[in-house]
Parts: C-alpha cells; sequence; structure tokens
C-alpha cells in the first residue's frame, strides 16, 4: 500500500474503484466498535460519520455486499451500482444513486437496487428518503436517523 494511501486510511469505495476485502471487514468492524464505544449502539452513527456522511455511508453499503458503480480510465461510466455523493444540503446529508452504463439497464433496476441500500442504511442509523430527479432517475437521500440517546437500562 502506497504511503500516501496508509495515511488517509481506508478509502471506501463511492461509485468507483476495487473492493478490499480484507480492508473492508476492518473498516467495518471498527465503524462498529467506535459506535459502541462513543454512542452505545451499534444502530446509531457516531459523531464522526456525521462530519463525514459520504464515507460512512459509502462504507456500510460497500461492506454489505452491494455493488458500487465503476467508471473506466477515460471517465465512462463502464459498471451499475451505487454512486455516492454530498448533498449538499448540510454536512451529513448524502445522496445515493444507481448509475451504469449507457444502455445497461441502470435505469430500470434503481428502484429496486435503491430500496436494498435504504434497507441496509436504515439498519445502520440513517434515514433515507426515495426521490425522482429532474431526469426521472430516482436517488436515495441519505441523512442521520433522529433518535434519542441510549438512556439507561430498565
Amino acid at each position: 500500500m502506497p504511503d500516501a494511501e496508509r495515511e488517509r486510511g481506508f478509502e471506501p469505495a463511492s461509485g468507483g474503484g476495487p473492493a478490499r476485502a480484507a480492508e473492508l471487514r476492518t473498516a467495518y468492524e471498527g465503524l462498529l466498535r467506535i459506535r459502541r464505544l462513543l454512542v452505545g449502539r451499534e444502530d446509531v452513527p457516531a459523531p464522526w460519520e456525521l462530519r463525514a456522511a459520504p464515507r460512512a455511508v459509502a462504507l456500510v453499503l460497500e461492506a454489505a455486499g452491494i455493488p458500487p458503480s465503476a467508471v473506466d480510465a477515460g471517465g465512462r461510466r463502464c459498471r451499475s451500482g451505487y454512486r455516492v455523493a454530498a448533498a449538499g444540503a448540510g454536512p451529513d446529508r448524502v445522496e445515493v444513486s444507481w448509475p451504469g452504463p449507457p444502455g445497461g439497464g441502470a435505469a430500470q433496476e434503481e428502484r429496486e437496487r435503491l430500496t436494498a441500500c435504504a434497507a441496509e442504511l436504515e439498519r445502520h442509523g440513517w434515514e433515507c428518503l426515495l426521490y425522482r430527479g429532474p431526469r426521472g432517475r430516482r436517488f436515495l437521500e441519505v441523512e442521520p436517523a433522529h433518535r434519542p440517546p441510549p438512556g439507561p437500562a430498565g
């Protein structure tokens, strides 16, 4: 692993690039461990996730085995899958779309695939709303679910 990559830490797939199974497993287990330590639960995002929401959301999706989209060396979309981007409405909001290569069928499968993404993200404490964009393509708007902090057991 190059020094620059090691210094940045694990970079989850956000719609391009290869998945790295061992690093992915370590990063995901670390996410859950941090949640347990800081929040007391695994189903509520930790504070760092709210500051780096695209990275946290991409990590959850990649760890679930949902394929990321990819582009080739020329910048052309070559594989259908999820794409994560900051939503611009706030640092803790993310947009998840399902792009693919032209004629590859991504538009026909996006509702089902985005619904699966939403189910996984909601299981991890994110709230997801499915929208239809200006060209009729669907996307998820993702933000942390508003849950009360864990209280005393009893």
